[in-house]
């Protein structure tokens, strides 16, 4: 089912387990990312476990635009992109397309290294934190782009074959990390990325560009190492599993009461989530398939949680887990440290009947680069509390899929507005929700 802006509140009948199986396909955070990688190739890559998502629709849709063939392959979830005749595209389709995602800033490099030119109109994406442009564009302009700022976006050309350079980044960015690995493997000479980050969805991107001919090493001290190349070829891949998903749905059988099997879900890249939920009082399971989620019975405990970097707690698993949180029993502790502004999302919880406090001040924990910046972007969780159905504006999208654990929570009927922003990351999601009981409906339409 695809949802489209008229069916855009849905309505949630709360108080039932969550039970059943759901299937996780490729990681939102790598599937699109690869995508970009083909603009770099001179023939057909292949890119498998591909989810039908938004910001997968808005990459193929940029990719052709720019001369692209895409096409679905032969087994469901495949994706054959051929490269051979990438082109210019109209600055105003471009708009159309990139206005509701983040990912375009990540064309740039291929587009230089194959037009000598690029253009970028103004950036969607979720209102979570600061997430500046610039950085990007500087780290551009050190491999020899120069930038021209229109009323439209940003144009940007490289008047001769960019070059390999020296980049430290200020903080582990995965965004950041992305754009320089996309632009180095072309350049020319050798680029050292310092402090970059390495979460298992870069360690995917990075097997993708080796699979074309890159050659990038990985230091053990957040160092990568890229030695361009004159010419990469296609490749090949399956994409790794959207372990930010599976958490989700792990967070939902928690606060639910309930018991999903999630298969395509990978024990090694959610080993750090899996020892908080088991700290919670979750219950896991774990075969060659997947993995199997349930609340046990009896007491959840409350926790004192910091977000991080990988291989730490992951920033998108916080929000899913703040929920079940809520019927725990004690004070649990949460500092965010990644996005500033990622616990706004606890004011609509509250009106349900959490009692949630945010501060300002650094809790439980290290100090961290927004303690001394006014943000609110620490918690203390009270609980439990017994939640009651209310009206729900989703704010983005992890926050948007947090909403509907706690419809589903909840005694008694919500209405979630705004689902749509859900379809950006979590596929057929109102097909999973009612695979698992979920009882959910649009406003005049039954689902099921």
């Amino acid at each position: 089912m695809t949802v489209n802006g008229s069916d855009d509140v849905l309505i949630v009948h709360g108080g039932t387990p969550l039970e059943g199986e759901i299937r996780v396909r490729g990681a939102k955070n790598l599937v699109p990312k690869a995508m970009v990688a083909a603009l770099l190739g001179s023939e057909p890559s292949r890119l498998r476990n591909v989810p039908d998502i938004r910001d997968v629709r808005v990459v193929r849709g940029l990719l052709q635009l720019h001369g692209v063939t895409v096409r679905p392959g032969e087994e469901p979830g495949e994706l054959v992109m051929d490269p051979t005749h990438v082109e210019s595209a109209n600055v105003a389709d471009i708009d159309a397309h990139a206005g509701s995602s983040r990912i375009p800033i990540l064309l740039c490099g291929p587009l230089l290294h194959r037009l000598g030119h690029a253009f970028i109109p103004g950036l969607g994406g979720c209102d979570i934190g600061g997430r500046p442009i610039d950085f990007h564009f500087e780290v551009l302009r050190q491999f020899g782009a120069t930038i021209e700022k229109r009323a439209d976006g940003q144009f940007l050309e490289a008047p001769r074959r960019l070059r390999g350079t020296k980049i430290t980044l200020p903080y582990p960015s995965v965004g950041a990390t992305e754009q320089v690995l996309l632009t180095a493997v072309l350049a020319e000479g050798v680029t050292e990325l310092s402090n970059a980050a390495v979460e298992p969805e870069i360690e995917d991107l990075i097997c993708v560009l080796q699979k074309m001919g890159a050659i990038i090493a990985m230091d053990t001290d957040r160092t990568i190492r890229v030695t361009g190349v004159d010419r990469l070829g296609g490749y090949n891949h399956r994409a790794l599993p959207d372990r930010l998903e599976a958490a989700s749905w792990a967070s939902a059988a928690l606060a639910t009461e309930g018991n999903i099997y999630v298969r395509g879900a990978q024990q090694r890249s959610m080993m750090t989530f899996l020892n908080t939920y088991r700290k919670v009082g979750g219950a896991f399971e774990i075969d060659d398939e997947g993995i199997r989620f349930w609340h046990p019975g009896g007491q959840l405990k409350s926790i004192a949680l910091e977000t991080d970097v990988h291989p730490g707690f992951q920033t998108d698993w916080q929000q899913p887990l703040v929920v079940a949180l809520t019927q725990a029993t004690g004070l649990s502790i949460i500092h965010e440290t990644v996005y500033e502004s990622r616990l706004g999302f606890t004011s609509a919880l509250n009106q349900m009947g959490a009692h949630i406090q945010l501060y300002r001040e650094c809790l439980g924990g290290s100090n961290c680069r927004f303690g001394q910046r006014n943000f609110l972007h620490s918690a203390v969780v009270s609980g439990p509390t017994r939640l009651q159905g209310a009206d729900l504006v989703i704010p983005d999208l992890r926050g948007g899929f947090s909403y509907l654990i706690a419809a589903l929570a909840a005694q008694g009927t919500s209405r979630v507005h705004g689902i749509d922003l859900i379809n950006r990351g979590y596929e057929n999601f109102m097909e999973k929700l009612v695979e698992l009981g979920a009882k959910v409906e649009l406003p005049g339409k039954a689902l099921g």
